[in-house]
């Protein structure tokens, strides 16, 4: 089942790579992406598609066509073009780092350490966090992280190894420990968001951006919270993150539906036209990987876990996939961007074909994807 719809993926990619030369995926309903410039928080996962598809077929067209968006993507650091958030991780991970790591190129090298310096500036004292959106000024959102924020982590953690600097390791760590402190809710549900007095420091509330309401919990940002948690357990060995993860992981896996794929909030109530998040359990299915991998054999939970990624993954293969599809663009179907906002609530998302991707990959090859 695995290989049969990797190679689905694959051709999926070069066909979209035919199709639409010299443009990246943007957000659009229908079964077709909007295609245009390097602009969004979005491009890296195509890029990364291509990374996964040259890792696995080796297939030199994959590699060629990846490694040519490299000086696109230094251009936008260098012009800063739409870099006022902290999705500089998902842009820069996927392509830069990704490029270094499977090619040793040295100039992917130094745009992933620019990349890595671009984030740092985001980091904002006293509150000790890296701002999610908007300038240090903004109003709205001065002081305020999301639970995404765990992903984009990885660049900085990798940019300590490379360098030896030790500031983006802290940074990166007490990111990580604010999220794990304020973002976590008790019973292992989480915010999407959290708020910090930017003056003083001072926590102020949780509340959501992109979930149902602010005390309920988007699948979404809990799915980050798995595999963020799970590597930041990789990178520090510090085992309240590897219990985080897995505490995630007990919530969102209890809380599925019978097919095993998520709605797009746990809280919404559920009716016939309910949005799914196929995306969300692509990301929660690469998590629970990465949890995985640092679980030892005899670990209580580990069959849950294993049990659990099977059938999310056998039901985003079987029954949300587009494999046989020649118009539909994406890999999945039924996920969902901005439900509350109005924005596609049932679509292609771009971050949910990487990670689809990524797990079916994992899955067969052990390929750990690159962060």
């Amino acid at each position: 089942m695995w290989n049969k719809a990797i190679e689905d993926a694959i051709h999926k990619v070069g066909s979209n790579m035919a199709n639409h030369p010299g443009k990246l995926p943007h957000i659009a309903e229908g079964q077709q992406y909007e295609w245009g410039d390097n602009d969004d928080w979005i491009e890296g996962f195509y890029v990364g598609m291509m990374w996964l598809a040259y890792e696995y077929s080796k297939d030199s067209c994959y590699k060629e066509a990846a490694a040519s968006w490299l000086g696109d993507f230094k251009h936008r650091l260098d012009q800063h073009i739409a870099l006022d958030h902290h999705d500089i991780g998902f842009l820069y991970t996927l392509t830069a780092v990704a490029e270094w790591k499977i090619t040793g190129s040295e100039a992917a090298r130094a745009v992933g350490l620019q990349a890595a310096d671009t984030l740092c500036k985001r980091w904002r004292e006293p509150a000790g966090i890296l701002q999610a959106w908007g300038l240090e000024s903004d109003p709205e959102n001065a002081g305020r992280i999301i639970i995404d924020c765990l992903m984009n982590l990885p660049l900085l953690f990798w940019a300590a190894e490379e360098t030896g600097d030790k500031r983006y390791y802290e940074i990166a760590l007490e990111h990580a420990f604010k999220s794990r402190k304020f973002l976590v809710r008790g019973d292992a549900s989480s915010y999407h968001t959290f708020y910090f007095d930017p003056a003083t420091g001072n926590a102020i509330r949780g509340g959501t951006h992109q979930g149902y309401e602010d005390g309920s919990t988007w699948t979404r940002g809990q799915a980050w919270g798995i595999y963020g948690f799970a590597l930041a357990y990789r990178y520090t060995q510090n085992e309240d993150f590897l219990k985080t993860s897995k505490s995630l992981a007990d919530y969102f896996i209890s809380h599925l539906p019978e097919d095993s794929v998520a709605y797009w909030d746990f809280d919404v109530p559920v009716g016939a036209e309910t949005p799914r998040d196929s995306s969300a359990s692509a990301i929660a299915a690469a998590g629970l990987l990465e949890l995985l991998d640092h679980l030892g054999v005899d670990d209580p939970d580990r069959a849950i876990y294993e049990v659990a990624l099977h059938r999310s993954m056998k039901s985003l293969v079987e029954d949300y996939a587009t494999s046989g599809n020649r118009e539909a663009e994406g890999l999945l179907k039924h996920g969902s961007y901005h439900v509350r906002g109005g924005r596609v609530p049932d679509g292609h998302m771009i971050w949910g074909d990487y990670y689809y991707m990524e797990a079916l990959i994992r899955l067969q090859t052990g390929i750990r994807g690159y962060w």
